[in-house]
């Protein structure tokens, strides 16, 4: 079979071109997905897939030489993006983002971003956590990970072929399609099941490489007529333009919904140069203008300034999104206006061209993988170990103790307290230490049940002399951060059954479609069952934001009756939620100081004046109700500091360190509790 010529496609330069000004428009001003990243990712395969046919064919396929090619390509540009952004997000970034942040600038440095955000969007404790600004690397990552493992696949298929007599381009062919199938009906499936997973899940993007390698496998056969291909290439143009403003991307993609910009993409590189076919080496080198000009959209992507935006395409891409970081974390803003707009967009290409001479010069190209690694990877990795380190030192300055006067916490809102600690003394824990003030489950013994429910207990020397079961989300969880002082005192054990996001209810009270949550409750309440322990903790109430929506729901008291046996019943042990705020309290402290008036709540906004509980016809006989909305509220405000210690970590969830401070007020209240219910039950 004649192999068919190679060509030139300066219309596909241009498609770099107008995918970058997509996304950077889009990013800036629109704050919207445009669909350019799914261009780059058909363009990658594409031009991936032609040149390991066109090497396979020809007897000359390296893999090593390969690779080498696409990590030189790759990884200098954005080795100067993630140290900038090391060095300015030390100096820039709110300590809170810190952590997140240097995780996904080594996820983003080892090629796993995409995957480093798949496990920050299954991670319910990672949730209020701020876009960093190598987010965007997401792309870079799902791109290197096809061309690492499409050219050795590519090499297998065809070598297998080989024994059978058949030639490399079909056989390569018959591996897209299989692909393509393959990853576009999964990507179909599972953006309907978790849009969240299928946008960063790198099987759900395959298809759109693999569609690109068939293009590149038949393009060249296609015989379009002039007419058609100027209506395909305007057509293709228009579609991208208009994908982002018609298609929700960030919402329904990838899915069904990635056929169009990818498809629109394939349009004009069908459509091609109209004036004359496609443009020899010969006839035409990178940034020549076609012999003639016709009224097609190459008339556009061939244009010098399309020329120049193309060749800048990748640098403009990994810059303009920490630019639209940093700018807005250092302007206190949440979105750009159209002036700010254009100084971020032409800070990036500056910076776009910089990058892109800094890294044109041969000193900039090591010759070896050895040295390019060294070049790249090693200062990056070391950058953001550094970087780690400071925060770790800041992060663990401070553990809380109970006598510290400095920091007194929850013992302020005793009655007849007086403060005689040193005078403006920083609020504990540390900012950088707050996103992660959770109590957590270290030291407990951890055991599956059927595959779902975790069942954790705490060591105890003997029998101990109470067992207490902790149940339900992230809220009566963080309890354990006063619980276990307590416990490890007076001996008792701690049993914790915990799923965040997830109350104990026979409801499933955040997502009303998630029987997940539901058959973790009926687990727990099994396990509860079993077990018998001496007492369960969990919550009396749900508040879900500001404004009086505070309520016990139907589906607590289901749960509370459950445990109520006739035989014996298990003493539950309600506490009433916290408040919630529509802002984050230690945002607000860090922007406007711990004392100004907007960062506390109002108690009346957040509260209702009297428990929802109380009002209960039916409240079982097992329940005695923990109210603790003194310590977190005066009768006028709900502040956001009390004792010198921050009372949230982020806009619902009270701050390990100040549950310990409220150890003494848990530990009388659920003395009192139990008290009161083995006297309500003793025989008279």
């Amino acid at each position: 079979m004649t192999k068919p010529t190679v060509h030139y496609r300066p219309e596909l330069h241009g498609l770099r071109a107008l995918a970058a000004a997509l996304v950077v428009v889009y990013h800036v001003w629109l704050g919207r997905v445009s669909g350019g990243v799914d261009v780059f990712f058909l363009l990658t395969g594409f031009l991936l897939t032609g040149q390991v046919v066109r090497a396979l064919e020809d007897g000359r396929f390296a893999l090593g030489a390969l690779y080498g090619r696409t990590l030189r390509r790759l990884l200098p540009a954005a080795t100067v993006v993630l140290l900038a952004c090391v060095v300015f997000g030390a100096l820039i970034l709110p300590p809170e983002q810190w952590s997140q942040t240097i995780r996904e600038v080594f996820a983003a440095a080892l090629f796993v971003e995409n995957w480093q955000l798949v496990h920050d969007s299954a991670d319910y404790f990672s949730e209020h956590v701020g876009a960093s600004p190598v987010q965007h690397f997401w792309s870079l990552s799902v791109q290197g990970q096809f061309t690492l493992v499409w050219p050795a696949l590519a090499a297998i298929v065809v070598a297998a072929g080989r024994r059978r007599g058949w030639a490399p381009r079909p056989v390569v062919g018959a591996a897209l399609l299989a692909v393509t199938g393959g990853s576009l009906a999964y990507s179909v499936w599972l953006t309907s099941a978790n849009q969240q997973l299928a946008y960063f899940d790198s099987l759900t993007r395959v298809w759109e490489f693999t569609l690109g390698g068939l293009l590149a496998l038949v393009i060249d056969r296609l015989t379009v007529p002039r007419p058609a291909r100027i209506a395909l290439g305007w057509l293709g143009v228009l579609g991208l333009v208009a994908c982002g403003l018609v298609l929700r991307v960030g919402t329904d993609f990838p899915g069904y919904a990635a056929l169009w910009p990818t498809l629109a993409a394939a349009a004009v590189l069908i459509g091609g140069t109209p004036g004359g076919g496609a443009v020899s080496p010969s006839a035409a080198e990178p940034g020549a203008r076609p012999r003639t000009a016709p009224p097609g959209a190459d008339r556009l992507l061939t244009s010098r300034s399309a020329r120049y935006l193309a060749d800048i395409s990748y640098p403009l891409y990994l810059w303009h999104w920490p630019v639209l970081v940093f700018f807005l974390v250092a302007a206190k803003r949440t979105e750009p206006g159209v002036i700010d707009g254009l100084l971020v967009v032409g800070l990036s290409v500056l910076l776009a061209a910089a990058t892109r001479e800094l890294l044109d010069c041969p000193a900039a190209q090591p010759r070896t993988l050895a040295r390019l690694a060294a070049a790249t990877l090693v200062p990056t990795l070391l950058a953001a170990g550094a970087w780690q380190l400071i925060g770790w030192q800041r992060a663990n300055s401070y553990a809380l103790a109970v006598d510290d006067p400095n920091h007194p916490g929850a013992l302020a809102m005793e009655p007849g307290f007086e403060y005689w600690g040193e005078p403006d003394v920083p609020p504990a824990p540390s900012p950088i230490a707050l996103p992660g003030d959770w109590a957590g489950l270290a030291g407990l013994r951890c055991e599956t049940r059927d595959g779902e429910l975790e069942v954790c207990t705490s060591p105890t020397a003997g029998e101990p002399a109470l067992r207490l079961a902790v149940v339900g989300d992230s809220h009566p969880t963080q309890f354990l951060a006063a619980l276990r002082p307590i416990a490890a005192r007076r001996d008792w054990q701690l049993i914790v059954l915990s799923r965040p996001g997830c109350p104990f209810s026979s409801d499933a009270e955040i997502d009303p479609a998630d029987q997940a949550c539901r058959d973790w409750t009926t687990a727990a309440a099994d396990e509860l069952l079993a077990q018998r322990p001496d007492a369960v903790l969990t919550m009396a109430t749900r508040d879900v934001r500001a404004g009086l929506t505070e309520r016990t729901p139907p589906g607590f008291v289901a749960e509370w009756r459950r445990l109520d046996g006739e035989d014996r019943p298990i003493p539950v042990l309600a506490v009433r939620d916290n408040p919630r705020f529509d802002f984050s309290p230690p945002r607000c402290v860090r922007e406007h100081g711990p004392d100004a008036p907007h960062c506390a709540g109002r108690r009346a906004e957040l509260l209702a004046p009297v428990p929802p509980y109380a009002e209960l016809p039916d409240v079982p006989a097992n329940v005695s109700f923990l109210d603790f909305t003194d310590y977190y509220c005066d009768p006028e405000q709900c502040p956001p500091v009390i004792g010198n210690v921050s009372v949230y970590m982020d806009d619902n969830h009270v701050s390990a360190t100040y549950l310990t401070s409220m150890a003494p007020a848990v530990e009388r209240e659920i003395d009192r509790a139990l008290n009161d219910y083995h006297a309500r039950n003793s025989p008279s």
